[in-house]
């Protein structure tokens, strides 16, 4: 008989985490209130990251974690000459928080819509970050008041905190994918592979087929067919359910990312990459398509 696998130790916190229904309702609220007073455009593009490639929130987190962690090292290993480091970098840390906290606050908007499990984990990542930011101002007001030893363990609580939230944003990243490339594991078919009959494909409306297991929007235009991966790499949406098609564009309206039809290039964020797209060509009736190299 087999055995059940052991949970890691952290994992039935974050089955309760993901569970709690408690928070639903105001973090939908705040997460349409965000999304809506961002909208899209170049404050949006900013924040996420688009025009670097890449989210921009992982990048900023490097900057308070590294200004606070290091301040709680110098407290345990600097000696008594390292107070003055020690306060100058909680001050870095608490001048970085709030454009880390809003980019990622962006990001959890953008994922928390549909997704019960990054709504509830978000809140507590956010959660845990407050409280850290909270421990570590007071360390620097204990510290200016010359109350050296009560700084230094608000410090340690405030790295604990910090650990915790960590720890939460590495679940939202790499177990529920919050900013991972929706396309990576399917990019589609490098060789010229069948797609669809020819005669199936109408002027002018978009049509998914599966090919290779990856999700595939074609569209007839002008005697032309284009392709692209049906799913938004920003966070999944289905191009062909979600998508809007205007001149040589479709956008996600999802999000509002914005590619075009014939290369995937991304025009508009919040996407930070260039959307998979396809070659065709019509040989015997049937439609082929490869990725383009």
């Amino acid at each position: 008989m087999a055995t059940r696998r052991a949970p890691t130790p952290l994992q039935p916190l974050i089955d309760k985490i993901e569970s709690f229904e408690g928070v639903d309702e105001p973090a939908k609220a705040l997460s349409w209130k965000v999304s809506n007073t961002l909208g899209s455009g170049a404050l949006k593009d900013m924040l996420s990251g688009t025009a670097i490639g890449h989210a921009l929130h992982p990048m900023l987190t490097d900057v308070v974690i590294g200004s606070f962690l290091s301040s709680t090292a110098l407290d345990v290993i600097g000696g008594d000459e390292s107070h003055v480091a020690s306060e100058r970098l909680i001050a870095l840390g608490i001048a970085a928080y709030p454009p880390t906290a809003l980019t990622g606050m962006s990001d959890w908007a953008d994922g928390s819509v549909g997704n019960a499990a990054v709504r509830r984990v978000g809140v507590a990542h956010a959660a845990a970050n407050s409280a850290a930011l909270a421990l570590y101002a007071a360390s620097l007001v204990a510290r200016r008041r010359g109350k050296k030893g009560k700084g230094t363990a608000l410090g340690l609580l405030g790295a604990g905190a910090l650990g915790f939230a960590g720890y939460l944003g590495g679940h939202l990243t790499l177990v529920n994918g919050v900013g991972v490339d929706q396309t990576v594991f399917d990019a589609g078919p490098s060789e010229w592979t069948e797609a669809a009959d020819a005669a199936d494909l109408v002027e002018g409306e978009p049509v998914r087929v599966v090919v290779e297991d990856a999700p595939v929007l074609l569209l007839r235009r002008a005697e032309r067919t284009f392709a692209l991966h049906d799913r938004c790499n920003h966070r999944g949406c289905s191009l062909v359910g979600r998508g809007e098609v205007s001149g040589d564009e479709i956008e996600c309206t999802c999000h509002g990312s914005r590619f075009s039809l014939e290369d995937g290039s991304l025009i508009q964020g919040p996407a930070t990459q260039p959307q998979p797209a396809f070659e065709t060509r019509e040989r015997e009736g049937k439609i082929e398509l490869r990725l383009y190299s």
